[in-house]
């Protein structure tokens, strides 16, 4: 085992870990050592090719295809140079006032966090996109909103010359959105911090780090590690564990520190998904263009669900329509003539949806859908449905109806349907995005894994800064969220560098 040693080493380098190493890199310049370990690999500009198959087994964990324990619903997160900001669409919304009082964390200023949402807005170009870029998808979205006096608004994106490619998920090709991947880790780099990439973070002891460094794949994308293959001890003064929802808590259980803090694992939450299609009777413009520009929150409260434009690609689109045959193929079929709409269900924490690892430290995450969030994925499809048939579309595919395929004739049937909707978990294609809990910030280990500032209780060098800190959904895109926290353990840190290090 090769032995290494650093003053602060970060874990993973998303929204969170990016943030941290960003922010604390002037520190490089007092001779303090920082390093980023990351999991994934750094891919070259070239390799960002768009191909399906091949992007989302470069990018993601599991190559997308990482289930729950049920086997009822699939997570996407990303798992490369950048974490998920290299492989989501750039939405940037700023946290919403009402839930950060309903979280109620003692020392956590809502206006604080704000403030420093809008610094990473404004440092990562968040801005309303040009209509030039708003495709057809989009604007007969917009168009069904207001047919039916929906309060439909506009998403700002973190984006810097783009060409409309509709990529997003896929990593952008023409490195236009502005995650980690293309500020934060940067300009951290640039000051002296080192990024490790396919170092995989077995556990964490005394101080000190296990990992493990892996060769790339023969044909596999992206760069070798600056390390040699092989087992690593690292040895640290502070640690900022930034590994994602699902990663994040379950290192710390690897670590042995569920015996001290009861509440590890436990608040995870997310967006439950179902992508919605519709076929107009002519060609519209839905793969060109950037795919997700506007969105519908009204019901959040009342109905538990959201409206967003989406465009996915062929496989991902087959995979989540529900059935086959002849009905499916149609669709399919019509790809060029597609409208599309995501529906995100708004959950709670709930004592049974849980991060845990088995007795080999494998990762596991135990995710039962509660009756409000059926509830939410339902009425957001028939609301979806109605949105498309105002917009002008002939027919809609609608996953949670007994006969999915809905013709334009049909659609006052759709309250009917949503009135005994044919909703079985495992049988309706179900992915999670915006993966929060499970290291969750409060007072004290009774009811929370960290305080306000991400230091896990009882453990002074010990941190967390990624969206494992949410003590419950946020209800929007975690991204600036997470780096406004980030921001706020860095802070800390730097702060208290002379007793620390």
């Amino acid at each position: 085992m090769t032995r290494r040693s650093y003053d602060i080493v970060i874990v993973g380098s998303g929204a969170g870990g990016g943030t941290v190493a960003q922010e604390l890199s002037p520190l490089c310049r007092e001779g303090v050592r920082i390093a980023v370990l990351e999991k994934g690999p750094k891919l070259r500009d070239e390799e960002f090719t768009g191909r399906e198959l091949e992007m989302a087994q470069a990018l993601y964990e599991d190559s997308g295809g990482f289930l729950t324990a049920e086997q009822t619903m699939t997570l996407a997160f990303g798992c490369a140079y950048g974490g998920s900001t290299a492989v989501y669409t750039g939405t940037s919304l700023l946290p919403p006032q009402r839930i950060l009082e309903r979280w109620n964390v003692p020392q956590l200023a809502i206006a604080d966090v704000e403030q420093r949402a809008r610094k990473f807005a404004e440092e990562n170009n968040v801005h309303f996109l040009e209509d030039s870029l708003i495709n057809e998808n989009n604007r007969l979205f917009v168009e069904g909103c207001r047919g039916l006096n929906y309060r439909v608004q506009q998403f700002p994106v973190n984006l810097k010359g783009c060409r409309g490619s509709s990529l997003c998920n896929l990593g952008c090709p023409n490195q236009a959105k502005q995650g980690t991947n293309r500020v934060q880790l940067p300009r951290a780099e640039s000051n002296g911090v080192e990024v490790i990439t396919r170092c995989e973070v077995l556990r964490i002891g005394e101080k000190t780090i296990f990992a493990r460094v892996h060769a790339k794949p023969a044909g596999g994308k992206g760069e070798p590690s600056s390390w040699e293959t092989g087992d690593y001890q690292i040895d640290a003064q502070v640690i900022v564990v930034c590994a994602g929802a699902v990663n994040s808590p379950a290192l710390l259980m690897r670590s042995g520190l569920a015996r001290k803090l009861s509440r590890l694992g436990h608040g995870f939450t997310c967006h439950p998904a179902i992508i919605m299609v519709a076929e107009h009777n002519r060609a519209i413009t839905n793969f060109v263009g950037h795919p997700k520009s506007f969105y519908l929150d009204q019901f959040a409260e009342s109905d538990r669900f959201l409206l967003e434009t989406c465009m996915y690609f062929p496989f991902i689109t087959a995979k989540a329509m529900a059935g086959f045959g002849k009905e499916h193929s149609r669709f399919m079929q019509a790809f060029a003539r597609l409208q599309m709409i995501l529906v995100l269900a708004c959950d709670e924490v709930s004592a049974h949806n849980r991060v845990i690892i088995d007795g080999a430290g494998r990762t596991s995450v135990h995710y039962r859908f509660t009756p409000e969030v059926m509830r939410g994925l339902v009425q957001g499809s028939i609301t979806s449905a109605k949105i498309f048939f105002a917009a002008g579309a002939v027919r809609v595919h609608l996953p949670v109806a007994q006969f999915p395929t809905i013709e334009r004739a049909e659609s006052e049937r759709l309250d009917q349907i949503a009135e005994h909707p044919d909703f079985k978990p495992g049988k309706l294609s179900i992915s999670a995005a915006h993966l929060q809990g499970g290291c969750a910030m409060g007072s004290g280990p009774r009811d929370s894994v960290t305080d306000a500032y991400g230091r896990v209780h009882g453990i002074p060098w010990l941190f967390v800064a990624d969206s494992s800190l949410f003590p419950n959904s946020l209800e929007i895109n975690p991204y600036l969220t997470i780096m406004a926290l980030a921001d706020r353990v860095a802070e800390t840190i730097r702060k208290e560098a002379r007793t620390l290090l």
